[in-house]
């Protein structure tokens, strides 16, 4: 027997219904790499000021997702972090 109650029959498309916890939205993470434009600063373990704005308070790198780094810049500025860690200069 099939279902004739309203609360079980399919909605009309709407763009709401077909959003996911798991999908990006359309311009949400559309900014582009802040150290990929032209004259961005160079990644230094040198470059403390740099190094700091990609560094919480504790310490810990801030991920890609929350600065929008693209991956290989983002692979370049842990390895710089490390380093200037490791020099105890930050």
């Amino acid at each position: 027997m099939k279902r004739k109650n309203k609360k079980f029959q399919k909605r009309g498309s709407n763009s709401l219904n077909k959003l996911s916890l798991f999908q990006k939205t359309d311009g949400r993470f559309s900014k582009s790499c802040p150290l990929s434009v032209k004259n961005a600063p160079i990644i230094d373990y040198k470059n403390i000021s740099l190094l700091k704005k990609y560094m919480s308070e504790n310490g810990k790198i801030i991920s890609s997702k929350i600065t929008s780094v693209s991956f290989n810049k983002q692979k370049k500025l842990t390895r710089e972090i490390k380093k200037a860690k490791i020099l105890g200069l930050v």
